[in-house]
């Protein structure tokens, strides 16, 4: 083999890998909160999901892009073990549409793609218009990688230790080893059997052996997945098990009937794919995911139970002190739901406020000391999620992955970090006043106590109300927020005219009157940090942000 060839051989592969990922990416970009949104709807249970995972697949050609994708939704809490099992088999299945592609050829039509997807990312000045040249782009440099390559496979059919290395791969373990280790490095099965595909083409490999090859190519593809999970959560773990375990079983229930079958059967699917080696490999392989589908379908909740198995225990737990869950360096990061971890660890933060705040109020009522210590102990903890979450912002909004629906959002969410935080400050100044309460032994009525009492029950429900919809999309209580919020208003002006009343009336102290005009500003003022979280991603004519 001469460096001629090596070169033609690597410059090819180099533009099938990165037409792949140019494709994927644009699809990923153009499409990607709108997959996700079909993703969520329809895999409320398995068969749809396994149509789901089918489509998804084969529209951005890469299985391990899709199953990562499904590792975070589970890492993420949007999906279960049992609906992620039918899209993460389903993509098994879509994945095979590559290499059927591949197997048509359609390098002849390839510079069409090419100039016309290079025209659009070049010139156009619309966004969308250039993410989709971006994908035609991407499809074509694809082509011109393959017939890249396959020229250069041409001139090895002369090179006798070349072929002396390829015909000796007659033991199926061993093909099935190198199947995986080539798709283990490179992270793809489609490359590889695309690969395969072309060798089989050029008379290089035998037709008897790429089925093995391609049961070894399936398994590599399952690396990526489990590398993606290794720092996510259990059920992440189980997600990436699932596809793994679906894998290695189906694997090895075809080497079984291959062992005592092959010929038969290749010979069978040979003379079905008009004796074309390379159709031959392309309808093997999605034949053989197919065949596993049917298999292993009926038993998908076993295989779950399984990665229970595999995978004892639940998440360790190390209290919320300090610590991220959904974001940050130690869990999956997906662009098409770094948003809805965001949105999710944004939701946990704004609890964490809320419970601050009723505990703040408690102490301001019950003068209890431990109480007091733990609200600025969660202020401080409530902080540091503020600038970790705003990081994380900063950093995602840099990444040109993140499909443009979300782009809009990263506005929104930096506000919405900013109105928790602000929750969390008006809860360490009433724990602040509770302090100058134990200090000073002021006293409060019980009538005052009663009224904020009532008013902390409003902000409550428009504080659960606006997170609600903020964080899942419900608008079930919208007319609710809008009015609990001219509500609380209302009521700071008659809670400050009462207490004006009682200072006149010298029905309580003036510093008692001031601790108490504090109180009743501050929860107003949660209420509309509240009223800003719910309308932050959901335009509403009429809404703005609340100073």
């Amino acid at each position: 083999m001469n460096a001629g060839t090596i070169l033609a051989l690597a410059g090819g592969l180099g533009l099938f890998l990165y037409g792949m990922e140019m494709m994927s990416e644009g699809i990923e970009k153009a499409a990607g909160a709108k997959l996700r949104s079909i993703v969520e709807m329809f895999t409320k249970n398995k068969f749809m999901g396994l149509i789901v995972g089918v489509i998804f697949t084969g529209l951005v050609q890469s299985s391990s892009a899709c199953t990562v994708m499904v590792v975070s939704f589970v890492n993420s809490g949007l999906m279960s073990l049992y609906q992620a099992v039918g899209v993460i088999l389903g993509a098994n299945i879509g994945t095979t549409i590559t290499s059927q592609l591949v197997s048509i050829n359609l390098s002849e039509i390839a510079p069409v793609f090419v100039f016309g997807g290079a025209l659009a990312v070049m010139f156009s000045k619309n966004e969308k218009t250039k993410k989709i040249g971006a994908i035609f782009l991407g499809f074509g440099i694809l082509f011109t990688g393959l017939n890249t390559m396959s020229g250069a496979m041409k001139g090895l059919r002369d090179d006798p230790q070349v072929v002396g290395l390829l015909a000796s791969m007659s033991r199926p373990l061993v093909s099935l080893l190198v199947g995986f280790g080539l798709t283990a490095i490179i992270q793809s099965s489609s490359v590889t059997v695309s690969i395969v595909l072309l060798l089989a083409s050029q008379g290089l490999l035998s037709i008897y052996i790429c089925p093995y090859i391609v049961l070894g190519c399936n398994i590599g593809s399952c690396v990526s997945a489990l590398l993606a999970s290794l720092a996510g959560k259990k059920e992440a773990k189980r997600a990436a098990m699932i596809h793994f375990m679906f894998n290695v079983i189906g694997s090895a229930i075809l080497f079984v009937i291959f062992m005592f079958a092959l010929n038969p059967l290749v010979d069978m699917l040979f003379n079905a794919s008009g004796q074309n080696p390379g159709r031959f490999v392309a309808n093997a392989h999605t034949l053989m995911k197919v065949f596993q589908v049917i298999v292993l379908f009926p038993f998908s909740n076993q295989l779950v139970k399984l990665t229970y198995m595999l995978v004892p225990g639940d998440d360790k737990k190390v209290g919320d002190t300090y610590t991220l869950k959904f974001i940050g360096d130690k869990v999956v990061f997906n662009p098409t739901t770094a948003v809805i971890d965001v949105i999710h660890e944004l939701e946990r933060m704004a609890e964490m406020a809320r419970e601050n705040l009723n505990r703040a109020m408690n102490a301001l009522l019950t003068l209890d000391k431990d109480e007091i210590d733990r609200v600025f102990q969660e202020e401080k903890n409530i902080d540091f999620l503020n600038r970790a979450i705003t990081d994380y912002l900063v950093k995602i909004n840099q990444t040109t992955l993140l499909p443009t629906e979300d782009l809009k959002s990263i506005a929104a969410l930096f506000h919405v970090a900013n109105d928790i935080e602000r929750i969390g400050d008006h809860a360490a100044n009433i724990a602040e006043d509770a302090l100058k309460r134990n200090e000073e032994d002021i006293s409060i009525s019980k009538k005052a106590q009663k009224e904020l009492s009532e008013m902390l029950e409003m902000v409550n429900s428009i504080f659960s109300y606006s997170v609600e919809m903020f964080a899942h999309g419900k608008e079930d209580h919208l007319q609710d927020i809008v009015s609990l919020e001219n509500e609380i208003d209302e009521k700071e002006r008659e809670l400050q005219k009462a207490h004006v009343s009682r200072l006149t009336k010298n029905k309580c102290t003036p510093q008692a009157g001031m601790i108490f005009s504090d109180v009743v500003s501050g929860l107003e003022r949660v209420a509309d940090h509240a009223t800003n979280i719910a309308f932050s991603i959901h335009e509403k004519d009429g809404v703005k942000y609340l100073d």
